[in-house]
This record gives structure tokens, sequence and C-alpha cells, in this order.
């Protein structure tokens, strides 16, 4: 039996339905919501916890400081990257809240969100290369790098002028005050686009990080010292970079070939599903940073224990910790001697 089939076409920064005849299941639109709907049901649950994480590391980073009075300045970055990853997640709830349809904003709205996004992410990809910098020149040749307020201002400024080569790119093309759905990185700005984006926001970063690790593999290798192993933020930037790697990968590649076919034949509900579903991932890349650094960054995973302790303690009735307590009654012996009785 024939009938009309629904499939999505991206003309600019808008998304319509194109009708044509062919033969597809009528069920294709609910088994593609459906598929968005338990993505967005499983991103919710680790943007939850997330989320808690990153008030935590927070809390734990504070403590630090009273106690301290000054950070190490790896721990400066990392507090950086953390709060950069959990501004990604309050981000990322535009998504959340209106799957599994989409944002309807102006043109103007939409890509002033899509430029937010894009900038916060390379603002945190770019402290990974900081980090990397740190890590491999310890401490860093450059005197200006040694400072804060030097480092943050070519982060920002690197991130902001890549962003805005991406937004010149993206659009929006068909009127500012225009209200439609909302895409992040919509496929209907052509392969170009999704290209830059893979290019400037994907591999300079990583293969600046890259180039960083070989020379501090050439320099472990030379004078025989210990290199990622040799610190504790070490083994947490090396995971989180790696989980961050293949969540933008992925999204990357998705946007890509997204891309590709919205420019040929258009979108089915299942390709645009899809695409939903590697901006969780992206996002959830955000989520596991977070999670990595409580788990294994050894003085939030103190601050977290002693937490749970505290918590644990304060959780138990006064009658269950009064039988549970071990009385030992004093017991007094006397002994008569012989020259007591004489």
């Amino acid at each position: 039996m024939s009938n009309q089939s629904e499939v999505l076409v991206s003309t600019g920064t808008n998304t319509i339905l194109n009708t044509s005849t062919s033969t597809v299941f009528p069920c294709d639109k609910i088994a593609a919501q459906d598929i968005t709907s338990r993505a967005n049901y499983v991103y919710s649950f680790l943007a939850a916890l997330g989320f808690v994480a990153g008030c935590f590391l927070f809390y734990s980073f504070i403590q630090t400081y009273r106690a301290l009075k000054r950070l190490a300045w790896l721990n400066r970055l990392l507090w950086a990257f953390c709060g950069l990853q959990l501004l990604l997640l309050l981000l990322s709830l535009h998504v959340v809240v209106h799957t599994p349809h989409y944002l309807h904003t102006t043109g103007l709205g939409c890509a002033a969100l899509s430029f937010t996004i894009n900038t916060v992410s390379l603002c945190s990809l770019f402290v990974l290369v900081l980090m990397a910098y740190v890590l491999t020149l310890d401490p860093p040749s450059h005197a200006l790098l040694r400072k804060p307020w030097v480092c943050g201002a070519l982060v920002s400024l690197t991130s902001f002028l890549i962003a805005l080569m991406l937004a010149g790119l993206r659009g929006p093309r068909e009127g500012m005050q225009v209200e439609d759905m909302c895409f992040m990185d919509p496929v209907g700005a052509g392969v170009s686009y999704a290209a830059a984006r893979l290019c400037l926001a994907f591999l300079i970063p990583y293969l600046l990080q890259l180039g960083l690790l070989m020379a501090g593999c050439v320099r472990q290798w030379k004078s025989r010292r210990r290199f990622l192993s040799g610190s504790e933020e070490g083994p947490v930037f090396l995971t989180v970079t790696v989980v961050m790697f293949f969540c933008q990968l992925f999204y990357s590649v998705v946007l890509v070939r997204g891309a590709q076919l919205a420019q040929k034949e258009g979108l089915s509900h299942r390709e645009q599903a899809f695409l939903t579903v590697a901006s969780f991932v992206l996002f959830s890349g955000s989520s596991a940073s977070l999670l990595i650094v409580l788990l294994m960054h050894r003085p939030c995973r103190e601050s977290l224990h002693r937490a749970l302790r505290q918590l644990r303690d304060c959780c138990r009735s006064p009658g269950a910790s009064q039988t549970n307590r071990n009385i030992i009654a004093p017991h007094i012996e006397i002994t008569d001697t012989l020259q007591d009785i004489e």
C-alpha cells in the first residue's frame, strides 16, 4: 500500500516537511520520537549526576582554597574546566525540556544560543590544551603563561574568534526575527559549516594537545622522569581528554553525515532523531568529565569520603548508636594482704 511519507528537508536554519509518495511504515515518526525520548531519559539521569558532581567539586575547591589560601596552577585550570562543563550542562537544558520536539525561537536567538554553546565548548577544550602545556613544561617556560589573567584572555579570545567564524557560516539566512525550530548546529547550514566545525572546534584543539603530549613523552624519554603519572592531575587530564575526544568525534562525524544527506535527499525522522541523540552524546561528555574529576582527583575524592562519612553519622538514630556502643564497666578488686590482716 502506498502512503505519503514525511521527510525532513533542511533549508537554511529551517526544517520543513516534504511529502513524497513512497512505501514507508506510518509509525516512523512515532518510532523516532520514542528513540529520542528514551535518549532524553538517559541523558537527564546523567546530567543530574553531573550537576550534583559539579556542585560538590566547587564545594571541594572552595574548602581547599580556604585551607591553603591559594591554589596550584593545575588546580586552577581544573577548576576552570569544571566550571565550563557545568555551564554546558545548564545550556543543554534547552534540548532536555523540549524533546522530542524542538525549541521554537527567532533566528537571532537560535544563533546566539549556538554561538554561546560553541564558545563555552571551545573554552573548555583550550583549557585542556593549557593543562597539557603545563604538564609538559612543568613549570611553564614562558613567564606570561604563568599569569592566570593572560591565560584566561588568550583562551577566551581564541574561542570567541572561532565561534564567531562558525556563527558567520551558520546564519541565520532567512531573517533574524522569523520564529522556527532551533537547532544547535543545523544540517541546513551546509556541508561547509559541518566541515568547518569539525576542523575548528575539534581538530585544532586536539592536534595541539597531541603535539604537547608527544613533546612530553620525548622529554620523559630524554630525562627519564615521570610524565603524566608524576602528578595527581595527570591521570585525570588524560581520562577526561579521551572521553571528550570520543564524544566530540561522534557528534562531529554525525553532523557532517547529516549535512551530506540533507543536501542530497533530505532527512527522515529516524535520521533527525539520530542527530538529537548525537547532541545528547556531546553533552554527556560534560557530565562524564565532572564525575571523572570527582572520583579520580585525590583531594576531591577525599572530600567526598568525608562528606559521606558525616552524612552517615548524621543519619544514625540516637537509639541505635546507644545500643551499638560498648560500655566498659569498671571492675574493682580488693585483695587483703597478710600485713593488712595483722
